[in-house]
């Protein structure tokens, strides 16, 4: 056509812009729920000790009966984790895999949390590699196939950290979330308080009084619960120092600083561990107002740890969770930071030092890490729990309960024994319990009835043999006629086997 100009077609992507294009992230969080989903069908695991206490507190809270929060070596309540165990009670004894895989699922928008906040204070790389991070420390993923609460409670913590910092001071949902943390762990109260001065500050009177009347709400239902049950208000606080110290869990305050390096190391590893350091001195260094969210959370965590430390309280690993995991951010600073950096040598220098780093750090950890002793693991979860299930299960063992109660080992059955058996705290006892030790208390309910003992030499050293005294007693002879706390083979005369099993045996006496 005469005076027509004829334009040619742009060109299309690239396969390389097609590539870079895709939905990464979401496509990462899709294989992250396939391989959880395989990993709850794959390895059928049961909650840890603490957990099954919640599903049997929740069910005696749904039937109306007395709470057992001060049977022998009981752990301490959680307020949500038993309201939520009397929700999942109605579901009978399949509960128990219901909470474990509501605590994978909070394992899958953990890690969405960390992407999402390494994202929003730095880059999406640094956000890729704070999740991967995560992702591969096993410790994090076996607590949430264990059914561990601290799994849901970093997940709130993290989440609410991200709300923060898309709109500071935002104000009630942030709240909300720091107070269901607050409902699952006491720690969360530092974080509320800290919070609500920071949203209050500007905010008018109205507002003010609405926010400490959601504050308030953690640690008024946890006091209020301690004593509704108990009689003692700070119920929760004086049994869990004592619990310490019998377990030997307390520290002197100059041992603190030592277990917070050693926890941490166990959590993050020494190469996560030292290249957080080096990430937080960068962060600071390049961008001090994007890195004011994660370092503040750092410091809180560690602060909490040592004011829990100096208290007498459990000095455990699972108190420095939400520091670990801020070195984990950190750490991806120092491997992703040079995302921040404008196009040049240093970003280019930078790039290939980390990528090197990075590489080196992956096959240092995949030689070191043993998928079979992984899977090992979760294999003995599931076999076992499915032998006491058996052994609990026989007919013989409800006709010997009709003689007195069915005793076990020590303090590590009780829960799974008593979900089981659907039976109340004086129906399943402690031989450990010097409360109703047969060879020294006139009377004791342990005198007839049934007796669990273990029958596998793994389940024996972890389920028997959990605590010095326990290991010292239970090495004498059998003949012996000393009163051993947690021992394995009941004393009293007149025990016999009743049911054999790969893991546990039942002894009666009528």
């Amino acid at each position: 056509m005469e005076g027509a100009t004829l334009t040619r077609p742009k060109p299309g992507p690239t396969p390389r812009e097609r590539i870079a294009a895709l939905p990464w992230p979401g496509i990462a969080l899709g294989l992250l729920c396939l391989a959880v989903l395989f990993l709850f069908f794959a390895y059928p695991t049961y909650p840890n000790y603490d957990s099954y206490y919640s599903l049997i507190w929740g069910r005696e809270l749904l039937h109306g009966d007395a709470l057992s929060f001060d049977v022998y070596r009981a752990p301490t309540e959680h307020p949500l984790a038993v309201f939520f165990g009397a929700a999942l009670s109605v579901l009978g004894r399949g509960a128990d895999r219901v909470l474990v895989f509501c605590s994978m699922a909070s394992f899958v928008v953990l890690a969405a949390g960390m992407y999402r906040l390494g994202r929003l204070c730095f880059t999406p790389l640094v956000g890729f590699l704070a999740a991967a991070f995560l992702i591969s420390r096993f410790d994090f993923a076996f607590l949430a196939i264990r059914g561990y609460i601290d799994v849901s409670y970093l997940a709130a913590i993290v989440w609410a950290a991200v709300l923060e910092v898309q709109k500071p001071r935002r104000g009630m949902s942030v709240l909300v979330l720091l107070t269901l943390a607050g409902l699952m762990r006491p720690e969360a109260w530092v974080l509320i308080g800290l919070y609500f001065l920071w949203i209050a500050w500007p905010a008018t009177w109205r507002k003010r009084i609405e926010y400490a009347a959601v504050s308030a709400i953690a640690p008024v239902v946890w006091v209020g619960l301690d004593y509704i049950v108990t009689g003692k208000p700070l119920f929760s606080l004086q049994h869990t120092s004592g619990l310490a110290e019998e377990l030997g869990r307390s520290k002197s305050i100059t041992e603190v600083p030592g277990s917070m390096a050693h926890f941490l190391i166990n959590l993050d590893t020494l190469p996560i561990l030292l290249t957080g350091v080096a990430g937080l001195v960068l962060a600071a260094l390049m961008a001090p107002r994007r890195s004011v969210m994660p370092l503040a959370l750092l410091g809180i965590g560690l602060g909490t740890f040592l004011l829990v430390g100096g208290a007498g309280l459990s000095v455990i690993d699972r108190y420095l969770l939400v520091a670990s995991l801020m070195v984990m951010i950190f750490g991806a600073v120092a491997i992703g930071g040079w995302t921040m950096v404008v196009p040049g040598r240093l970003r280019t220098a930078w790039m290939i030092g980390a990528t090197a780093v990075l590489i080196l750090g992956a096959a240092f950890a995949i030689t070191r890490i043993n998928l079979n002793s992984f899977s090992n693991e979760l294999n003995f979860r599931a076999q076992s729990h499915d032998s006491l299930v058996a052994v609990l299960d026989d007919p013989k063992v409800r006709a010997a309960m009709r003689c007195g109660p069915l005793s076990v080992p020590n303090h590590k059955l009780l829960p799974d024994t008593r979900w089981v058996l659907d039976a109340g705290a004086d129906e399943v006892l402690a031989r450990a319990d010097p409360k109703v030790d047969p060879l020294t208390v006139v009377g004791s309910p342990l005198l007839r009835g049934a007796a669990l003992v273990t029958t596998d030499r793994i389940s024996a050293i972890r389920q028997s043999f959990t605590t010095d005294l326990d290991a010292t007693l239970n090495a004498l002879p059998p003949q012996t006629q000393v009163t051993p706390a947690g021992r394995q083979v009941p004393l009293s005369p007149g025990f016999e086997r009743i049911v054999p099993g790969r893991f546990y045996g039942v002894y009666a006496r009528c």
